[in-house]
């Protein structure tokens, strides 16, 4: 269906880019955040890890305008088009970083639904890829962007396509929610009992020694670190396999299926339930999965590190190598100018806190339901997300009607 092309500068009642200096930031938290390109993703805006700023630069970054609920915010740079829906309360004090441009549609031309899904569409990223340039760093003019085209359907036809397709993104969103809480809740009760030892029997807290029978000791005595790998003989006919790119802080975003010929030769790491997979390059930003069934065809990056619980749960060293502590150490340990990295030695050395075997078994009782209902969450995601990009350029072509 050949709906008209119509530029967003006539269709919205605001299209404005950021403020292009960087804001001068402050040890959070403040009422006050700052979201960056690395918050807006595959339609959805992360409130959760911002930078904060103090009231005074927040008045100052927002003279021009802040975003508000049913805004659409577009990445120009870093990378270019990626696009987030503003769903967050009136009441939260945002406000933009730089390399983004937030648009507000006038609501008797166009909805603000059918705005984030259009610009996710085939069609307008094609078009976004078009006018990007700069060799090292592609971005696009403010210009272009303020004057994009999009396909322009009716109102009501909008209102349609829109109300079906962020039907999907108010679940996952509402899921990712839930996750955030079950994972937190899990956090919580590591913290409870491992870092400030009031666990069940022990409510005092300890200032300073371990408990008796407590000890620290190498990682490498409580898990295996790469464990196993496919030799030059090992040869199946089809896998699935997941890299760096598809690993974000506790979730695997998916997994490529291919004939085993023709993957990467990186793709060599064997997994199994409950393995907790690390990305050994940038440690601080945190790119490590705990894997829930992930089933036998799963093959990862060497570029992962795979720790392998052997005589604790793996509820224990998913939260042991995943805290705060353990992520500034292995930041700490990295090594290389451009690209830090650790190594499989680095995680074998890292000290961990080995409580007494009665103590992680109750540990473990108490999370495995928390992390089995998250892993239903986190699945149950990858599923919507499936669905929802196999309708998007079906409705967008007008292959599809609504």
């Amino acid at each position: 269906m050949n709906w008209p092309l119509k530029r967003l500068s006539e269709l919205c009642l605001l299209a404005v880019d950021c403020v292009n200096k960087t804001a001068p930031i402050v040890e959070g938290p403040t009422s006050f955040k700052m979201i960056r390109t690395t918050n807006v993703k595959r339609g959805f805006i992360d409130t959760k890890i911002v930078r904060y700023v103090s009231e005074n630069t927040y008045e100052q970054w927002t003279r021009r305008s802040r975003p508000l609920f049913g805004d659409v915010i577009l990445t120009r740079e870093a990378p270019v088009g990626e696009v987030g829906r503003c769903t967050f309360a009136e009441s939260e004090q945002i406000f933009l970083g730089q390399r983004l441009f937030q648009y507000r549609p006038d609501p008797a031309l166009l909805d603000w639904n059918y705005l984030a899904f259009a610009l996710q569409s085939p069609q307008v990223q094609n078009k976004l890829r078009g006018l990007s340039f700069g060799a090292t760093v592609p971005h696009i003019k403010v210009g272009d962007a303020e004057h994009l085209e999009i396909p322009c359907p009716p109102l009501v036809t909008q209102q349609a396509i829109g109300g079906l397709l962020a039907a999907y993104d108010d679940l996952i969103e509402t899921n990712q929610a839930r996750i955030c809480l079950l994972e937190e809740s899990a956090r919580l009760l590591y913290r409870e009992w491992f870092v400030s030892f009031r666990y069940p029997g022990h409510s005092i807290g300890m200032s300073s020694g371990l408990p008796q029978g407590w000890r620290t000791q190498p990682l490498a005595e409580m898990a295996e670190v790469n464990r196993a790998s496919l030799g030059a003989k090992d040869k199946p006919e089809e896998i699935r396999y997941v890299d760096i790119a598809s690993v974000e802080t506790g979730v695997v975003l998916g997994a490529t299926k291919m004939p085993y010929v023709d993957a990467p030769g990186r793709a060599r790491r064997l997994v199994q339930h409950g393995d907790v997979i690390w990305s050994c390059v940038r440690p601080n930003r945190r790119s490590y999965a705990l894997l829930w069934e992930p089933g036998e065809d799963v093959v990862v990056s060497t570029g992962f590190a795979v720790l392998t619980a052997s005589g604790i749960p793996f509820s224990y060293l998913y939260f042991a190598t995943t805290s705060d502590e353990f992520v500034a150490y292995l930041t700490n340990r990295a090594t290389g100018a451009a690209y830090p990295a650790v190594s499989g030695k680095d995680f074998e050395e890292a000290p961990l806190l080995c409580p007494s075997s009665e103590v992680l078994q109750s540990f473990d009782e108490r999370c495995l339901p928390i992390l089995e209902l998250r892993s239903k969450l986190i699945l149950q995601n990858a599923h919507l997300t499936e669905a929802r990009n196999a309708l998007l350029p079906k409705i967008m072509s007008g292959a599809l009607a609504v």
